[in-house]
């Protein structure tokens, strides 16, 4: 699914990740561990494509992200931390993304619902002025909707109640399957009987990887 090889980013005089080796395959179900600053948000951002290496290369299902990034992001569902500032309708936000990856509005709906979020009522309002549970419970939803086989969450619990995590990582357990998936979270408690294998960087190195 995912190679990384001999991987190094830095940006002015420092170094952000140092000679990073990865490989991603069926069924792993990763939480990248470490500090802030060790280079998780770097990491994921090089592997969909929004930095160039400086050294080495990534290849996602064959393809280099940052060379022909449509294709490779084919292949993932991504939920950010931070929900990015949209202008739009969620009617607008749906069409959108479903035209791009082609997967079923209904199957939004559904996802919402399940994660105790009625959004049919919400369809005509703007993205940007939802609260962030809102925002993230419709980004969870529509990653879930692609059904992509590799997921990548940053913090995906960050904005969401104790019940609302609960029915994420709920619903996850539900969906993942043997698909793959990349978390960041801090939250080591809730995740570890969803996870396969643990990896922590500190200070752009992998430190630690290993199978649980």
């Amino acid at each position: 699914m995912v190679e990384i090889n001999n991987l190094c980013k830095s940006f002015k005089k420092q170094t952000i990740l140092d000679d990073i080796n990865l490989s991603v395959g069926d069924n792993d179900k990763i939480i990248l561990l470490g500090q802030n600053g060790a280079g998780k948000t770097t990491l994921i951002r090089c592997i969909l494509g929004e930095y160039f290496p400086d050294k080495g290369n990534i290849t996602v299902y064959g393809t280099m992200p940052y060379v022909k990034r449509e294709d490779a992001l084919c292949h993932i569902s991504f939920v950010p931390q931070i929900p990015p500032p949209l202008n739009m309708t969620v009617n607008e936000l749906l069409s959108y993304s479903s035209g791009l990856s082609g997967f079923d509005k209904e199957k939004v709906i559904e996802y919402c619902n399940m994660l105790d979020f009625d959004i049919k009522p919400h369809l005509v309002k703007t993205f940007y002025k939802f609260s962030g549970g809102m925002k993230q419970k419709l980004l969870i939803s529509i990653a879930f909707a692609r059904n992509t086989d590799f997921y990548i969450f940053d913090e995906p619990t960050a904005n969401l109640d104790t019940a609302g995590r609960e029915k994420f990582y709920m619903l996850l357990k539900k969906i993942i399957g043997s698909k793959s998936f990349i978390m960041i979270s801090h939250r080591i408690d809730e995740v570890k009987n969803i996870v396969n294998r643990n990896i922590e960087l500190d200070l752009g190195r992998i430190v630690r990887d290993e199978k649980v």
